[in-house]
């Protein structure tokens, strides 16, 4: 499978194509609205969650509530479009009438893509780039990831993002990772997204403690996937390791600067005994793991335990304290200031983190079992399963 998305912050609508999902899916866009309400939640939020009320629109690839094997089309819309349709269209304007508006950015925000962008592209108006490189896209990343996860759970596996530090502030209980449906139900009646309540009110504090001094503040992550079976990606080529590719998506999502699969970083400071998990063998199970310590993936391919993926979230850079910059025009330094932010978006971005992770685990198992029908794929699946156990 691919997708692409295109489509700007304040622009009319966000859009992505999604090509090689199988034929005979079931698939409706309640399916995918569960996923973008999921996403517009947590404590922290700016007000342009109150702006936008997301909906997808299934414009292409499915008929009569099944998917065709043709590319998906998925729209959203943004309501606040129609403040912005001077500012953001698409027809040509003219230097007075844009000097009218007196929306030129030439004052870049540290932290953001305005400074780099606008040197790379040649831009002397930076809306062209923060547009663009702005949260926002994440809406439809959220949809993406909320139709392979349709897929995933035709064959028993589910996935969950919640969060385990904001602000310093470490979530002190562990998930049961045999259970994500439990994950799913305490992190939903989360305003953090956390497992832990007392964790939980203390990051709340926190979050309010950012925004009264005009800061932000930013956390941890993690996303468990249960269900998959052993050797999805590959050890052979660099380009077809499962946790590669899996590493390369949590990092496509803004502000994110880490990822780690299981105890990550903490394997440096132990012994290899220590660290890697222990083969055991049952005629009903197959083989499995004693631990989980490796986070689900040896070799750049799936073990059959519990998939599992940390990602580092900074702090959001557009901030109600002032930092120094400097005007691109003028040269003139100055202090950047904003309109309008979240002063904590990480429970936000585990769902983001979730629906990343998705995606990349629904594209290695359809590279291993195919995709031109869901038949076809549960066929080659149960196949593969048989054979792995008896192995």
């Amino acid at each position: 499978m691919r997708f692409l998305t295109a489509g700007e912050s304040h622009g009319p609508q966000l859009t992505a194509i999604i090509e090689g999902v199988p034929s005979q899916l079931s698939l409706t866009e309640e399916d995918i609205n569960y996923h973008l309400q999921r996403r517009q939640k947590g404590h922290g939020r700016g007000r342009r969650m109150q702006i936008e009320k997301d909906h997808v629109q299934i414009k292409s690839g499915v008929r009569h509530g099944k998917t065709t094997g043709a590319p998906i089309t998925l729209v959203v819309e943004n309501n606040d479009w129609k403040h912005w349709n001077k500012i953001m269209g698409a027809e040509p304007i003219s230097s007075e009438e844009e000097k009218e508006m007196k929306r030129t950015i030439s004052r870049p925000r540290p932290g953001h893509a305005d400074l780099n962008g606008a040197i790379k592209y040649e831009h002397r108006d930076m809306r062209n780039v923060l547009e663009r490189s702005s949260a926002r896209e994440t809406t439809v990343r959220v949809a993406v990831g909320a139709v392979a996860q349709k897929l995933l759970k035709e064959f028993g596996i589910e996935i969950a993002g919640h969060v385990l530090e904001i602000g310093g502030i470490v979530s002190e209980i562990a998930p049961e990772v045999s259970s994500v449906a439990e994950i799913l139900e305490r992190t939903e009646g989360s305003p953090v997204r956390c497992l832990d309540e007392s964790a939980e009110k203390q990051m709340m504090a926190a979050i309010d403690d950012a925004k009264n001094n005009g800061d932000s503040i930013g956390g941890v992550v993690e996303v468990v996937a249960t269900g998959l079976p052993v050797g999805l990606g590959s050890h052979v080529h660099y380009d077809k390791k499962l946790d590669a590719k899996v590493a390369q998506s949590v990092m496509s999502i803004n502000a994110f600067k880490g990822v780690e699969f299981g105890i990550g970083f903490e394997a440096a400071r132990k012994q290899g005994s220590q660290v890697h998990d222990e083969i055991l063998y049952d005629e009903t199970r197959g083989y499995y793991r004693k631990t989980n310590r490796l986070g689900g993936f040896e070799g750049g391919m799936t073990t059959g335990m519990p998939v599992v993926v940390k990602g580092v979230m900074k702090p959001i850079p557009t901030l109600y304290k002032p930092l120094k910059s400097v005007d691109i025009e003028t040269k003139e330094a100055f202090e950047a200031s904003i309109e309008r932010s979240d002063s904590c978006a990480v429970p936000a971005a585990a769902i983001v983190c979730e629906h990343a992770v998705s995606w990349e685990l629904a594209n290695g198992f359809l590279e291993k079992f195919g995709s031109d029908s869901l038949e076809d794929v549960k066929r080659a699946y149960h196949e593969y399963c048989e054979r792995a156990r008896a192995f």
